[in-house]
């Protein structure tokens, strides 16, 4: 007779509903937290922090930029995390790109000081860490550097919060160009709270998504 399964290695699989809400909770909150950053000026790391560059350069929307620049990602996605993972992402993808084209309508910020930034850089980097340890728990991404996060933590047992974190510092960094040292601070900071919430949350073998 085989011993009884402890309840801590019992896992049951997410339903469709539970994903579904899932993915729409987590998307909410990284795209209000990009619409945050978007009207103070500031910038994030990852695909993010690429379209950030792109937007304020060009005048091209976010939502666009962030929908385009994932595209090449899904095939390391599909080939490396299966279909369904993929499936996930392209909607959270998708989806991101959405709200944070209605968020501004329907949010509007004053001030854009000292404090107005970093509290926008504070605020807006711990919803988007949130909203995407949400993500990763249903087996989702925001595509780009999320995609080979999550991957090297699977295969490699590499902490998808500290890689996440280094890279995003070095793309914040390259954004000298495009904002204000005050904001890059702000930035960095942003860049931090978001890390952080990753890091803390979301380690190999403190939670399982099925």
């Amino acid at each position: 007779m085989s011993a009884p399964v402890p309840p801590s290695k019992r896992f049951v699989p997410h339903s469709l509903l539970e994903d579904i809400l899932a993915i729409l909770t987590g998307t909410l909150f990284v795209s209000l937290g990009v619409a945050l950053f978007n009207q103070a000026g500031l910038l994030t790391g990852g695909t993010a922090g690429l379209a950030f560059l792109i937007h304020y350069r060009t005048g091209l929307t976010f939502g666009l930029v962030f929908f385009l620049i994932n595209l090449p990602f899904y095939w390391l996605a599909w080939k490396r995390m299966g279909w369904r993972f993929t499936l996930k992402t392209f909607c959270s993808v998708a989806l991101v790109s959405l709200f944070s084209s209605l968020h501004p309508r329907l949010l509007h910020l004053t001030g854009g000081g000292l404090l107005e930034s970093f509290y926008v850089a504070l605020i807006g980097g711990l919803l988007m860490g949130v909203g995407f340890i949400v993500l990763f728990r249903h087996q989702a991404s925001l595509g780009g550097i999320n995609i080979l996060a999550l991957y090297l933590q699977q295969s490699k047992g590499i902490r998808a919060g500290k890689l996440q974190m280094g890279l995003d510092f070095l793309i914040v960094l390259a954004s000298l160009a495009v904002v204000s040292p005050l904001s890059l601070l702000a930035s960095i900071l942003g860049a931090f709270a978001l890390n952080l919430a990753i890091s803390l949350n979301h380690r190999p073998g403190r939670y399982m998504a099925v």
